[in-house]
């Protein structure tokens, strides 16, 4: 009962903004900066109340210059301070590509190790409202591909506080990708999802580790952020029809928890991969190979994927919501599979 009676439900938004403010009065080389990240809060609410808190001097809102404060941050990290800098969707990684590619995923080899980047590039990904073609898309394999970086994507308000502390205290760069739809703002769809217990206490979710959001027997699910609270949404469609579905969480791309993966699937015999991010190349396809090379010889039926289409998201509802995943989709891929082997 003192347990529960400790609990307390916090937006995806609220439980970050405790995580920076928690690390910010903790250790005093740990600062914002980004577009709106002030006075605003961020306009996914990722800053909300650091300015109040910390003053302009450690929560800087900058120019519309991604190269130049992502480039300041890169700066700032290798001086020992530990920035954490909001790239705010994370489509515009075009305009700074160099700075994220070219020094902060390269900085620390190629100076030997003697340089440490403690810096954590957060930045918002996903689609589902509309928000069109150049600000819809996750990109987490075009990130995890790049070696250099850590990436993570957090499902759940515990795994978002915990995680960007866990991030904000590693050395190494850190990319922080947080989906839209999962923030719990006022202006977008409310969704259970992006509400959750979190304890008020600092505390940390480790960086690599997949969680097993759901047990079972029959198949198991792998998924990233979004698509695992649409997988467990089709898990209970499918329990109703006897089909038991083991959901993965990844929560960390890089690095990959691939023993949580391969213990799995040889538990269950089957899976399906399901991503926001686009089919090819991607972490369906590393998963998918993953498992082919460690446990080809346990699996009952080939592995499925499931992904958006190598189209650019649409602006239009019906159009985006054809291209996305959703849990009907997810449950009859599985009934696919099922009666495969």
């Amino acid at each position: 009962m003192a347990t529960e009676l400790k609990q307390r439900l916090l937006t995806g938004n609220k439980a970050m903004a405790e995580a920076i403010a928690q690390e910010m009065t903790r250790d005093p080389s740990v600062f914002v900066m980004g577009e709106d990240v002030g006075r605003y809060g961020g306009i996914f609410g990722a800053t909300e109340g650091l300015y109040e808190k910390f003053g302009s001097e450690r929560v800087i809102d900058t120019p519309i210059s991604e190269t130049a404060f992502i480039g300041a941050a890169i700066g700032a990290a290798a001086e020992g301070m530990r920035p954490i800098v909001e790239l705010m969707f994370v489509d515009f990684f075009g305009v700074c590509m160099d700075q994220i590619y070219n020094h902060m995923a390269k900085i620390h080899y190629m100076s030997g190790g003697s340089v440490k980047l403690p810096l954590v590039l957060m930045t918002a990904v996903g689609g589902g409202y509309n928000d069109a073609a150049q600000h819809s898309q996750t990109l987490y394999a075009t990130f995890a591909h790049l070696p250099g970086l850590k990436v993570v994507a957090p499902s759940t308000p515990y795994d978002l506080k915990g995680m960007m502390i866990s991030a904000i205290r590693d050395d190494n760069p850190v990319l922080f990708m947080f989906h839209k739809s999962l923030q719990g703002l006022g202006w977008m769809a409310p969704i259970d999802a992006a509400v959750g217990h979190v304890p008020e206490e600092p505390y940390t979710v480790p960086i690599g580790k997949a969680r097993i959001a759901r047990e079972g027997r029959d198949v198991t699910i792998v998924a990233v952020q979004m698509m695992v609270h649409h997988a467990l949404a089709a898990a209970e469609q499918l329990a109703a029809e006897g089909i038991e579905a083991e959901v993965i969480d990844l929560r960390s791309l890089v690095p990959l928890d691939r023993q949580t993966i391969v213990d799995s699937v040889r538990k269950t015999h089957r899976l399906l991969v399901v991503d926001e991010d686009y089919l090819s190349y991607g972490i369906t396809a590393e998963v998918a190979a993953t498992v082919a090379e460690q446990a080809l010889y346990e699996l009952a039926a080939p592995i499925r994927r499931l992904a958006v289409p190598d189209v650019p998201i649409p602006y239009s509802r019906p159009l985006e919501q054809f291209v996305l995943p959703n849990p009907d989709k997810i449950a009859a891929a599985v009934r696919q599979l099922m009666a495969e082997g």
